[in-house]
């Protein structure tokens, strides 16, 4: 059972780097962030060696003000890709091994695609996209899995993956088992949180001591990254939920 922290939710009184050190002693194996740029990339490297931690992926910047993503808009394309080779370039100068590409509000399939296609070109990374719930963040453009597998199909690259949050697909479609084993090989990563609060994967809606060890005898080799918000307000007071998985 390989365990992730996402540090846009976990640690966020500490700085970046203390928060890396922060996880790998607090159990996690991995790192992964929203949207690090203020830290100096070579900062962040150092800090996952020393820490003997993997740094995993990283999520294009969100816009401007009220938007979130841009890579699907129309009109948007110098930014959205201007977007994209930063995220690129960082991950890589920060060890990291992914990039989310968000797509934004609205916005059109064929650009989401072009625009795919072009961060795509980055072989050495996987390219990531993320379903999410509209709930939330209405009016988001990618919100099923079907449509994901699609705009694989249209892109055709085989480092194009979908990030399958089991938060948002819960939310979204359910019947989380089924539908990842389903389409493993389209899968680059799988986030978890509890349903419907979002926070500490040890209650809820998803029996996650039970769905995580059933993904990983299907076949999932891949880490599961904790994107939850604790409820406590710090992380420390909740992570008794991996003893869980220990």
């Amino acid at each position: 059972m390989r365990l992730s922290a996402n540090l846009g939710f976990l640690f966020t009184d500490l700085p970046l780097t203390q928060a890396v050190a922060a996880a790998a002693g607090a159990g996690f194996g991995a790192v992964e962030c929203h949207w690090p740029y203020d830290t100096p990339r070579e900062a962040l490297r150092a800090a996952c060696t020393e820490a003997g931690v993997a740094l995993l992926g990283l999520n294009t910047r969100k816009g401007g003000e009220g938007e979130f993503g841009l890579a699907a808009l129309p009109g948007r394309e110098p930014a959205a890709q201007t977007e994209i080779d930063l995220a690129i370039r960082y991950a890589r100068a920060a060890g990291g091994t992914a990039v989310h590409v968000m797509a934004g509000l609205g916005g059109d399939a064929r650009v989401f695609a072009d625009n795919l296609a072009y961060a795509a070109q980055a072989r050495d990374l996987t390219i990531l996209i993320e379903p999410i719930n509209t709930r939330d963040v209405p009016g988001y453009h990618l919100a099923s899995t079907r449509d994901a597998m699609a705009l694989q199909d249209r892109v055709g690259a085989d480092n194009l993956k979908i990030m399958f949050d089991c938060y948002h697909q819960q939310i979204i479609e359910g019947d989380l088992f089924t539908r990842a084993t389903s389409m493993l090989d389209r899968i680059g990563h799988i986030q978890i949180a509890a349903v419907p609060d979002r926070g500490e994967p040890d209650a809820g809606e998803v029996n996650y001591p039970w769905l995580l060890p059933a993904l990983c005898d299907a076949g999932y080799a891949g880490w599961f990254g904790a994107e939850y918000r604790p409820r406590a307000g710090g992380t420390a007071p909740g992570l008794g939920w991996l003893d869980r998985f220990a």
